[in-house]
């Protein structure tokens, strides 16, 4: 689903093409991990992108416009010279932690499991 899609024309009542697609895409769910483990209310452009070194600029931008598009996150901008932005999470982002934290265990519980099917998978392949 694209970043601009509203919503799903074919399955415009299906919560996994509508609210995942966006959520679950490679960089929102690490957004909102690392806003909510800062420890802070809210956290600078540049310090989110301190914690993410291999995401792009544009990239970060464009993940963090789709969450506050979708009501996860906030952007306060503060009429400073040089102006300076924050994000902070709402808290429909706040309420996704419980299920965070259960799919980071998940995750952690099972990666290597995982990698060594992933592993076996792909040697099967090169035969």
């Amino acid at each position: 689903m694209k970043r601009s899609t509203i919503q799903d024309t074919m399955f415009p009542g299906c919560p996994v093409r509508n609210i995942l697609a966006r959520l679950c895409d490679k960089w929102a769910l690490l957004v909102i991990y690392i806003l909510d483990k800062s420890g802070k209310d809210s956290m600078r452009f540049t310090e989110l992108k301190q914690h993410m070194p291999d995401i792009s600029q544009r990239m970060l931008t464009m993940t963090l416009r789709t969450l506050e598009e979708d009501g996860y996150v906030t952007r306060t901008v503060f009429t400073e010279i040089p102006p300076r932005v924050e994000y902070a999470l709402t808290a429909r982002a706040k309420s996704l932690k419980p299920i965070l934290d259960s799919l980071l265990q998940w995750a952690t519980d099972n990666m290597d499991d995982v990698m060594h099917d992933r592993k076996k998978a792909t040697s099967q392949t090169d035969l």
